[in-house]
């Protein structure tokens, strides 16, 4: 992986929503009126969202991903991610916390698939 690329990945990852919003919008090619049109939110709704002055209500986010043509799953990484991250900085959560999510998180998993199974 050339040095480019990785300083690329490495400012991907750690671009806020917001900021990940604005990038997005900016590459389709739309306004902030156009695209808060689209996910039912006024211009300056959208710049706070995308200025981190504001979170985006969850309920938005499929609008948003078909707003910017791309896949949802994409879109509630990024907003969760950072929803985590935010509340881990601000309760100053040990690194143990990360591992002990993950194992939560396959755990669900596991439960909702082995529910899913069951017939009624």
């Amino acid at each position: 992986m050339s040095k480019i690329t990785k300083l690329n990945l490495t400012r991907l990852k750690m671009e806020s929503f917001g900021d990940y919003i604005r990038r997005l919008r900016v590459e389709k090619g739309l306004n902030q009126t156009e695209l808060a049109a689209k996910i039912g939110l006024d211009s300056g709704g959208l710049s706070k969202v995308e200025n981190g002055k504001k979170e985006l209500k969850e309920n938005k986010l499929l609008l948003l991903a078909k707003a910017l043509k791309i896949d949802v799953a994409d879109i509630k990484k990024q907003y969760l991610s950072e929803k985590f991250a935010e509340d881990c900085f601000k309760y100053k959560c040990p690194e143990a916390v990360f591992q002990l999510a993950e194992e939560k998180a396959k755990y669900y998993k596991s439960v909702n698939i082995k529910q899913s199974k069951l017939k009624f």
